[in-house]
């Protein structure tokens, strides 16, 4: 897979600063209010599911864990719910802050337990300091969205974050063949990105897995826009800025795929 624009103590820093960003956009806002991007959530679980995230991290990092541990913290509405809401901008930068320690503590080349594949990721800490931080971002979005707030991200982050879900669309569960599906892998698909001046991509579909790079070329869809909007874009979040063009029922065919993880 690609290398990480960030090193290890950026992203601890990051999620310190997302966390801070992420408190500062829900400061007095209605805990009840619904999520959009998030069907079926209000504001108050989109906190609590991040501050869980955080902890639940803490303890494979914390633990040295080798193997899954139990993730209710992350995935239970009722996880939290003792907590009153007015506390829950504290309590998220307090969860993000004592992460960013432990993980600092541990090093980026600490063997944990990550729910990546093995063969294309390193089962490392170094993989949890990168994908917290952009969990952390991607619902700081959801919650600018609900709150009104303008939502900004630092170029490198959004790059980078761009970088991660096309690494994510290589594993096996995001191409592989599935009954009543049609099939993704095929000669000459190709999918495009560009965001200007931020970078372009290429991603090859026509081998036996998905393959991507830097750069441009002949593509069967092309996708253009801020790379923050590209970001959104990806997570199915609202994207005014982006504009596609060319084969569409591929490019839907490939984000239906890849998402699979944000079903989960």
């Amino acid at each position: 897979m690609g290398e990480a624009l960030l090193t290890f103590d950026e992203y601890c820093d990051a999620i310190v600063a997302q966390t801070d960003l992420l408190a500062q956009h829900i400061e007095g806002a209605d805990a009840s209010a619904p999520v959009p991007t998030c069907p079926g959530w209000h504001l108050g679980r989109l906190l609590r599911h991040v501050g869980g995230d955080h902890r639940w991290v803490q303890d494979i990092v914390g633990t040295r864990a080798t193997e899954p541990i139990d993730d209710d913290m992350v995935n239970d509405p009722a996880a939290y719910t003792h907590l009153d809401d007015s506390v829950l901008g504290g309590w998220l930068v307090e969860g993000a802050t004592r992460l960013a320690d432990i993980l600092r503590a541990a090093g980026p080349d600490l063997p944990v337990w990550t729910p990546a594949d093995e063969q294309l990721v390193q089962q490392s800490a170094m993989f949890w300091a990168r994908r917290m931080t952009y969990e952390t971002l991607l619902h700081r979005a959801d919650a600018a969205l609900v709150t009104g707030v303008e939502f900004v991200v630092e170029e490198s982050l959004a790059v980078d974050a761009v970088e991660e879900w096309l690494e994510f669309s290589t594993v096996p569960e995001a191409y592989e063949p599935l009954p009543g599906v049609p099939e993704l892998l095929g000669h000459g698909r190709t999918l495009g990105f560009d965001v200007g001046a931020a970078g372009e991509w290429l991603l090859d579909l026509g081998g036996e897995r998905p393959v991507w790079r830097h750069g441009t070329g002949p593509a069967s869809v092309r996708v253009r826009g801020p790379v923050t909007d590209l970001l959104r874009f990806l997570y199915a979040r609202p994207a005014p800025g982006v504009e596609t063009r060319g084969d569409s029922e591929l490019l839907d065919l490939w984000l239906k795929r890849t998402r699979f993880w944000l079903e989960a």
